[in-house]
């Protein structure tokens, strides 16, 4: 590893983008110590950051490609350790990422992400009831509607019953809180495997209209397509990171326009679009801040001279990349709805573009007009300041969202 001063990420994630401000500053990619003092170089400008997630040389294999793990550094109580050491479409490279991939994608094809749309507005109008039903007092609007949504549509999609939800909701809340111990990590990755194989196991036997169904059956046609392992770990990849990525842009996306009400307004008016707000708020809030990880299939130089080993971990850095001032000037910094130039990261880049992003913003463009047509007088309960973030450096959320909803404007008659 080249040798330097080593920057420690705040595993709890409070100010992710000062800290990619200062990333930023020091050069393309900077050496950084993740949880359990594991090094990775942190890459947080985003022309680098789009060129190597473009780049032959990186893999996203580590029993491949990854020193660290190939010499058995990488310890069972890693607390990270599951956001590498699955097998599915996420931790692959070449020819394996390409099999498992068109398993899943024919499932987020424009037509079938667009036949979605009922179910959307369904969901989202039975959230939307349930809040009025709640009264006048603040409501928790992350709670209450950003995070059952995504997480209602996905396990839909996947065929989870509603009797599991619950429990599937706890562990992906685990996966993605960076300040647990590692032998808390362990107890939540078995529960997580728990839950998938059981989802597995009920699908084999009562087989449904759903993609869980579906995958098993591509394994009962042809095991080469999808060995037992990778059909679990395809099912974790999809059941938790496929959501995270949606509440965060909702969550964001209701409390950037509450705080920034002239440009709410201009939305309402018609001056500005929702796919408007839903990129800029990838862009300027990317629901995960890091994605855990890369590795370097050889040596890489990058313009500064920077030299990322082979063998070594690459660390996206998506949240500092949206609001690099390279790209977006000195206002990168500010939510801006007339910004002419609303390019982010938030998604990925290259053959690990996330394929649910298509689902995501169509999710986002359904609930967010309908929320603010439902509640006019939507509005923050407590000052922003006093808004905290998850526990959680991979998570870009809020603890909580306090709102006060108004009243319910009446139609014209």
């Amino acid at each position: 590893m080249t040798s330097g001063s080593v920057v420690r990420l705040d595993t709890n994630g409070k100010d992710v983008h000062e800290e990619g401000r200062l990333l930023r500053s020091e050069g393309p990619a900077r050496l950084v110590e993740l949880p359990g003092g594991v090094p990775a170089w942190a890459v947080a400008d985003a022309a680098t950051l789009r060129m190597l997630l473009t780049d032959p040389r990186v893999s996203k294999d580590p029993r491949a490609h990854w020193t660290a793990w190939r010499e058995g550094r990488i310890g069972e109580d890693w607390p990270l350790l599951i956001w590498v050491s699955v097998r599915n479409m996420f931790t692959t490279y070449g020819a394996d990422h390409r099999r498992l991939r068109s398993l899943v994608s024919k499932a987020f094809t424009p037509r079938q992400v667009e036949a979605m749309r009922p179910v959307v507005e369904q969901i989202t109008t039975e959230l939307l009831d349930r809040l009025e039903r709640a009264g006048g007092g603040p409501v928790d609007l992350r709670e209450e509607f950003a995070y059952p949504l995504p997480v209602e549509v996905i396990c839909r999609l996947f065929g989870v019953p509603a009797d599991r939800r619950a429990a599937l909701r706890s562990v992906v809340d685990t996966v993605f809180d960076t300040t647990v111990t590692g032998a808390r990590a362990q107890e939540n990755a078995l529960e997580l495997y728990e839950i998938m194989r059981g989802l597995v196991a009920d699908k084999t036997a009562n087989p449904g209209n759903d993609l869980t169904s579906a995958l098993i059956t591509a394994r009962a046609e042809d095991a080469s397509r999808l060995d037992a392992d990778e059909l679990v770990d395809t099912l974790i990849l999809m059941l938790t990171a496929g959501h995270e990525t949606t509440v965060n842009l909702l969550d964001h996306a209701v409390t950037a326009l509450l705080t920034h009400p002239g440009q709410l307004a201009g939305v309402l008016r018609g001056d500005h679009t929702w796919a408007a707000v839903i990129e800029e708020t990838l862009r300027w809030q990317a629901p995960v801040p890091y994605l855990p990880l890369r590795y370097a299939v050889e040596d890489i130089a990058l313009d500064d001279g920077t030299i990322i080993g082979e063998g070594e971990a690459i660390l996206a850095a998506y949240a500092a990349a949206g609001r690099d001032p390279a790209e977006h000037g000195d206002t990168a910094g500010e939510f801006d709805l007339s910004r002419e130039d609303k390019q982010h990261l938030a998604f990925g880049h290259g053959v690990h573009f996330c394929m649910g992003a298509p689902l995501a913003r169509l999710e986002a463009a359904i609930a967010l007009p309908a929320l603010f047509a439902r509640f006019p007088g939507l509005r923050l309960a407590v000052d922003p300041a006093e808004l905290a973030t998850v526990p959680s450096f991979l998570s870009n959320g809020h603890a909580a969202i306090p709102a006060l909803l108004g009243a319910r404007e009446e139609p014209v008659t």
